[in-house]
């Protein structure tokens, strides 16, 4: 593995300082996309939203159940409930 520079390292620890925050805000912007979208473009969405959910470590149930009903208000109500923990 390479080593960084002390500018390098103090970047990478802000992104995993702040992965959370970073995490929500591409959920919320995909949250908005799903509205407007159409087609396999949503499907590809819906990966990137199962795929942000897991890196969060949301339940595994949970998931399961907004990938079977796929319904943008659904994850609203979940982004929601993620501002109340943070």
């Amino acid at each position: 593995m390479a080593d960084h520079t002390p500018y390098q390292k103090k970047i990478i620890d802000r992104y995993y300082r702040n992965f959370d925050a970073i995490k929500h805000q591409q959920l919320s912007e995909l949250a908005t996309e799903l509205y407007l979208a159409e087609g396999k473009k949503k499907d590809r969405l819906w990966q990137r939203v199962e795929e942000s959910l897991r890196k969060l470590e949301f339940p595994e149930s949970r998931i399961a159940h907004l990938m079977q009903a796929r319904d943008p208000s659904l994850l609203v109500g979940i982004l929601a409930e993620l501002d109340r923990h943070s």
